[in-house]
C-alpha cells in the first residue's frame, strides 16, 4: 500500500488526516488507528485504544499524546469521543505482563481493543508494532502517532484512560506517588520502591522492581 508523505510546510493536522484518507481512497474504510500507553512503566497495566474516525475533517491538535499537556489531553479526549464513529480500549494487567513480557502484553491489549469495536474496520493501522493475530489487514506505521490522525487519537484515548487508572491506584497505594508519575521509573518512584518495596501492581520482572541478582 502506498502511503501519503507530508509535504514540507503542510499543516500537520491536515497531513495526519491525509495520511488516513489515503488508505480510505484505496478501499480501506472504515479503518481503525491503534496505540498503547504504559509500555515503559514499571507498575500498572498496559492500556491500548482503537479509534475509528469519520475522516471528513482534521481534528486540531490531535497528535502524539506524549507531546500534549494533561489538560490538553483531557480536552481532546472528549472531542475524540464525540467525533469518533467508534472507539474501544483493551487492558492487560501487570501479572500477565510479567508472565508473557511487555511486548506480547501490549499486542494483546491492542487485539482486545480492536475486538471490542462495534464497527468492524477493514484495516488496522498501528503505531510502531507489527500486530499479529487479527483477521483483517494490519499496517505498522513508524512514529504513527505523529503521522496518522486515527493513531494519534488512539494514543490520546489510551493515555487518558491509563492515567485515570493510575490515579485510582494512587488512592490505594499513596506512598508511591502514582498520580504524579503514572508508574514510570522516576526518581520519586524509585526512592519509594527502595523505602517501601513493591506493591501488588508493580511489574516484578522489570528493572528497579525485580531483586538484584
Amino acid at each position: 500500500m502506498r502511503r501519503h508523505a507530508p509535504h514540507q510546510g503542510e499543516d500537520p493536522d491536515k497531513a495526519r488526516l491525509a495520511f488516513d484518507r489515503h488508505f480510505s481512497k484505496e478501499g480501506f474504510f472504515p479503518l481503525s488507528g491503534v496505540d498503547e500507553a504504559g509500555r515503559g512503566c514499571i507498575a500498572g497495566p498496559v492500556v491500548a485504544a482503537a479509534v475509528i474516525l469519520p475522516l471528513d475533517a482534521p481534528i486540531p491538535d490531535v497528535k502524539d499524546s506524549k507531546t500534549l499537556s494533561p489538560k490538553k489531553r483531557e480536552a481532546l479526549f472528549e472531542v475524540i469521543k464525540e467525533k469518533a464513529m467508534d472507539w474501544s480500549i483493551g487492558v492487560v494487567g501487570w501479572k500477565q505482563i510479567d508472565r508473557v513480557n511487555i511486548y506480547q502484553a501490549a499486542a494483546e491489549a491492542m487485539r482486545r481493543a480492536v475486538g471490542s469495536l462495534r464497527i468492524g474496520p477493514r484495516l488496522v493501522i498501528v503505531d510502531g508494532m507489527k500486530l499479529k493475530g487479527l483477521p483483517i489487514p494490519t499496517v505498522s506505521v513508524v512514529k504513527g502517532d505523529n503521522k496518522s490522525l486515527s493513531i494519534a487519537a488512539a494514543s490520546i484515548i489510551a493515555k487518558v484512560i491509563r492515567d485515570r487508572l493510575m490515579c485510582r491506584y494512587d488512592k490505594v497505594f499513596p506512598q508511591y506517588g502514582f498520580a504524579s508519575h503514572k508508574g514510570y521509573a522516576t526518581l520519586q518512584h524509585r526512592q519509594a520502591l527502595q523505602r517501601y518495596g513493591p506493591c501488588p501492581i508493580h511489574r516484578r520482572t522489570f528493572k528497579w522492581v525485580k531483586p538484584e541478582s
